[in-house]
């Protein structure tokens, strides 16, 4: 969406942009108020002296520019000039209704809604800005893939989740840190990695407003808080906090055997996670750290354990300050 607006607004005047922006707002004035420059052989109209010399161009038969990027931005100049006059406002805005002559228009329109998400997931309730952000999320459940890759055969929903996975099989990593030269696969990591550096933290928590370095560490954090499990398997009725992990448990149930097996010791196991799990125990990494008391656990769920020691410490230590008050 961005290349296309600055594609767009390369072949604009500045002088043409104020002027549509105008229009757009204040379209009756514009026509009663404001000077026209008239084309004296097919009578169309302009704002702009320079448009209508440019436009005349058309009419010659030997054009002083014939390059086809000059004659685009003529073709592009003149409907927009059309199009501001004969009121045409073929942009509509899919939250509210607004149209707008222009599409860039549109786009700067669009950010009042920002806090309004009026469209619904009517499978899990997610909620949306934009209609076209629900059309997207709504191929997560109908399991939709057309993009697979022609050398392990992977399917994916979206074609850039593709390309991002072909850099697997070729190793490419174009994106390297300035400060340590760390190459990663996507510029998000890369973003991600430069927080170590910067010790940026721009994720807080609405509940304690702890700030954090990424995204994935401030929902691990928020489900200390909430610790609701509201998605249940229905072969074995275990509750999950979050819809992916149940989906990775339902293929205990659907799997008959183990393909992920471990170089080290041979055992094998029925999800890749649970196999990067297992590894950890050959290699002595400690990925999860305590917030409070920096101590290093090997797995998650040992984290969520000894965190609730803390919990209850502080608990108990509030439950004292009342008495003492009292």
């Amino acid at each position: 969406m961005e290349m296309y607006i600055e594609t767009n607004e390369a072949h604009l005047n500045s002088d043409m942009s104020v002027e549509a922006v105008d229009t757009d707002k204040n379209a009756e004035k514009i026509d009663k108020n404001k000077k026209y420059f008239t084309c004296d052989i097919c009578d169309q109209k302009f704002y702009q002296k320079q448009l209508l010399e440019k436009h005349s161009h058309s009419h010659m038969k030997e054009k002083p520019c014939s390059s086809a990027l000059h004659n685009k931005e003529i073709s592009h100049e003149n409907n927009l000039n059309h199009r501001t006059l004969s009121k045409e406002k073929p942009y509509s805005c899919d939250v509210c209704g607004k149209v707008f002559s222009l599409e860039r228009n549109l786009f700067k329109h669009y950010p009042i809604h920002a806090d309004e998400k009026p469209f619904s997931c009517d499978v899990c309730g997610k909620k949306y800005r934009l209609k076209s952000e629900l059309k997207v999320h709504y191929k997560i459940h109908t399991n939709e893939r057309p993009f697979s890759c022609n050398v392990c055969h992977k399917a994916f929903t979206w074609k850039c989740n593709l390309i991002r996975h072909f850099q697997t099989h070729t190793n490419e990593k174009p994106f390297s840190c300035d400060v340590c030269h760390k190459a990663f696969f996507r510029k998000a990591n890369l973003n991600e990695h430069l927080r170590t550096h910067t010790n940026e933290k721009p994720y807080s928590c609405d509940i304690c407003s702890k700030n954090f370095s990424r995204r994935d560490k401030l929902q691990m954090h928020q489900e200390f808080h909430t610790e609701e499990k509201t998605f249940n398997c229905d072969v074995c009725h275990k509750e999950f906090s979050r819809k992916v992990y149940l989906k990775k448990h339902f293929r205990t149930h659907t799997m008959s055997e183990n393909p992920f097996s471990c170089d080290m010791c041979g055992k094998s196991f029925i999800l890749k996670c649970y196999l990067k799990r297992h590894f950890l125990v050959h290699t002595g990494e400690k990925p999860f750290s305590c917030e409070i008391c920096n101590k290093n656990f090997s797995r998650k769920d040992k984290l969520k354990a000894h965190f609730r020691i803390h919990t209850k410490e502080t608990n108990f230590s509030c439950d004292v300050k009342k008495f003492s008050e009292s």
